[in-house]
């Protein structure tokens, strides 16, 4: 599964909307959109921050893993 899949799958899976993703992002809601289309690149501290807040690990929410590990807290 491609991380746009997975963060659009993760969002909806948590009742979240587009706008609230974004503005946790501090972007705008056609940005977090094209950020789930692919049509631009999410940058990889606002892939932490969706890990953080969805508790999941980069492997996970990057699309490299099937297995969902929680998001390591130190």
């Amino acid at each position: 599964m491609k991380y746009t899949e997975r963060i659009r799958t993760l969002r909806e899976d948590n009742d979240k909307t587009q706008a609230e993703i974004a503005k946790l992002l501090k972007v705008g809601q056609r940005t977090y959109c094209d950020y789930e289309l692919g049509k631009t690149r999410i940058p990889v501290d606002s892939l932490i921050v969706l890990a953080k807040l969805y508790n999941v690990n980069m492997d996970y929410i990057c699309g490299l893993s099937d297995i969902r590990i929680p998001f390591p807290h130190m």
